[in-house]
This record gives structure tokens, C-alpha cells and sequence, in this order.
């Protein structure tokens, strides 16, 4: 599909709404609406929906409940439909407040961890009380990692329904200290270049100029930015780049920004 095709069909598109006057209004307040939730989502944090407390999880279906009546209901005044998603709004920061004041509070509003496996086995106490089944625990436990119980030592079921496992010691993973290896800490890769875009707040942060970023390039037989899916580049000088439907190269560049063979 080209994009003077699908440009020709927006354009279609955009006058049969435009002679429909209820169809233009639908649209209007679809795009207000969905405004006003991403603006609520982004002010409320970043969780995932798996690590939210039982009532952010709630508050987030009773939102998109909401967000869908003063879409559809022209009948219904957009400011009708916003009001009740702010309120619930200023509700989460309440709760999330006291929370934050109260630990009994929140224990009462999201509940705590409860260990459901201890150096005796699974407590059967603690699964009839969370409502789970023995597979739930196994499956749980495969998510981690571990296929066998005698590998776990404690596995804690958290109140965001997640479970946190600590393996017996001979099950643990290696780690370095165990080695007692010296190795150098690890750093951020900083975006240089996305999706053929170069991005110049990250230069400074990455003390590069673009000049070193045509060098790369050369380097790399790369004759345009816009031909380059992902560039990035740590504070070790570690260069990541890759071309669209390409496998991807690596290289280091000095403090200077020279490239080094």
C-alpha cells in the first residue's frame, strides 16, 4: 500500500465525515476524550498492568468504562464525561496517599505478601486463602525459572499478584561476586539515531557531535542517517548500529569521537 494511496483514502475519508455533521462531532469528541485519558494515564505514573495494586487496576477499568459513554453519546456533554474521569483521578492520588501514610490502610485496600512456599513446602493455609491452586504456584515458578519446589527456598505471592521466588542457594544463579571477577560497570546505551532520525538532546548527553556520527557511519559503509534503524552508544564508547532489515554491527569510538578499528 503506497503512501499517496492511503493518503487519497484519509482524505476520502475525512470529507464523507465532514458532510456528516453528527459523524464530525463523534470524532471531535473521541479525539478529546482520548486527550484527556492519556493526559490522566501520564499524570498517574507508568506501571504496567501487571505490577498495579488491586484498586489502580480497578480505577483503570472504571476509566476506560467511562471513556467510552462520551465517545459514542452525543446526547451526553463532554464535560460530563470528564468530570468523572478526574475525579477518579484525584480519588488515586487520595488512596495512594494514604497508603503511603497509613500501613494498615494499605493493607486494607491492596492486602500483603504472603509467602506460599517455605523451607517445609507449599503452605496449603495460605493458597486456600489467596484462592489459588497448586498448578497457579507451578506455573508461577516456571515463570521464574524453577521446575521443582525442593529448588525453592521461600516463594512470596505479592499484592500485585506477582510472585517473587528465592532459590536454595545451590539453585541460585552464579553472579559474579561468586567468581570474584573484576568487571567494569555496566552503562546505558544513549539513542543517537531512531528510526533515521539523529536525536540532538542526546548528543551533548553523549558528548558526540555530528561530524563523529558521519564518521560512524563511514564506518560502518552507511551512506544516509535515514537508512539507520537504531544507533546507540554507551559512556564506554560501545557503538551499536543497525540498518533497516540488516543485522546489526558493533564498534567503539574513543573519548575523542575517532573510531576505532
Amino acid at each position: 500500500m503506497s503512501k499517496k494511496w492511503q493518503k487519497s483514502v484519509f482524505f476520502d475519508i475525512f470529507f464523507i465525515f465532514a458532510k456528516d455533521n453528527g459523524m464530525l462531532t463523534i470524532v471531535f469528541r473521541a479525539i478529546i476524550i482520548y486527550v484527556v485519558v492519556l493526559f490522566l494515564y501520564r499524570l498517574m505514573g507508568k506501571r504496567q498492568l501487571g505490577e498495579m495494586q488491586p484498586f489502580e487496576l480497578v480505577l483503570t477499568l472504571i476509566i476506560a468504562d467511562l471513556a467510552t459513554i462520551p465517545m459514542a453519546e452525543v446526547s451526553v456533554p463532554v464535560l460530563h464525561g470528564i468530570i468523572p474521569l478526574l475525579t477518579l483521578v484525584v480519588l488515586h492520588f487520595v488512596l495512594a496517599f494514604l497508603c503511603k501514610l497509613s500501613e494498615k490502610f494499605s493493607q486494607f485496600v491492596s492486602g500483603k505478601p504472603v509467602i506460599v512456599i517455605n523451607p517445609k513446602g507449599i503452605d496449603y493455609k495460605a493458597l486456600k486463602n489467596l484462592d489459588i491452586s497448586v498448578d497457579d504456584v507451578f506455573e508461577a515458578l516456571r515463570g521464574s525459572g524453577y521446575f521443582k519446589i525442593e529448588q525453592v527456598q521461600y516463594a512470596i505471592m505479592e499484592t500485585n499478584g506477582k510472585m517473587s521466588v528465592l532459590p536454595k542457594s545451590n539453585f541460585a544463579p552464579l553472579t559474579v561476586q561468586d567468581m570474584k571477577l573484576q568487571v567494569e560497570k555496566s552503562t546505558i546505551p544513549i539513542n543517537i539515531i531512531n528510526e533515521g532520525k539523529i536525536v540532538k538532546d542526546n548528543l551533548g548527553i553523549a558528548k558526540l557531535d555530528e561530524s563523529t556520527i558521519q564518521k560512524i557511519l563511514k564506518k560502518a559503509n552507511v551512506k544516509r542517517v535515514k537508512d539507520v534503524l537504531l544507533l546507540t552508544v554507551d559512556k564506554a564508547g560501545a557503538v551499536y548500529l543497525q540498518k533497516y532489515h540488516e543485522k546489526y554491527v558493533t564498534m567503539n569510538i574513543s573519548p575523542l569521537g575517532e573510531v576505532e578499528e
